[in-house]
């Protein structure tokens, strides 16, 4: 079981109906290869994390490279995991706006630099990102 964690920006801010619309597609798809995982979106930038079978979760990450709505992805965190994190969801979703997006440690770096450095912030910010997503978003 693969999971990968990507950040990257909105080439330009995106509605609610365009990102309804977005999440509508990608469950679909998701649904139907066996990925879960989660989307965060603030301040014109996305945080999402894929799970599911290694050649699934490859396939979605580069047809999601492709998709001309967003651009500088960054693979924050990829690792073989035993367990998925999100079993329920085809794709959680949260919007947070961007002021309370910047109180999470490692999300406000990368709004502010467009990046995370080093392997051990990696995979900080990722828990983080979980862990707010579950536990402070109400999911």
């Amino acid at each position: 079981m693969l999971s990968l964690t990507y950040l990257s920006s909105a080439t330009a801010e995106m509605t609610a109906l365009q990102l309804d619309d977005l999440l509508r597609r990608a469950r679909l798809v998701n649904e139907r290869c066996d990925i879960t995982g989660m989307l965060l979106y603030a301040g014109g930038s996305f945080i999402q994390t894929l799970e599911g079978p290694a050649d699934a979760v490859d396939a979605r990450f580069t047809m999601i490279e492709a998709d001309e709505r967003h651009h500088t992805l960054f693979i924050v965190l990829r690792e073989e995991v035993e367990r998925r994190e999100f079993l329920a969801w085809w794709m959680g979703y949260r919007r947070i706006p961007e002021r309370d997006a910047r109180r999470l440690p490692g999300l406000t770096d990368y709004l502010d630099t467009g990046r995370i450095d080093g392997e051990e912030p990696r995979r900080s910010a990722v828990t983080t990102f979980h862990r707010a997503f579950r536990e402070h978003l109400g999911a």
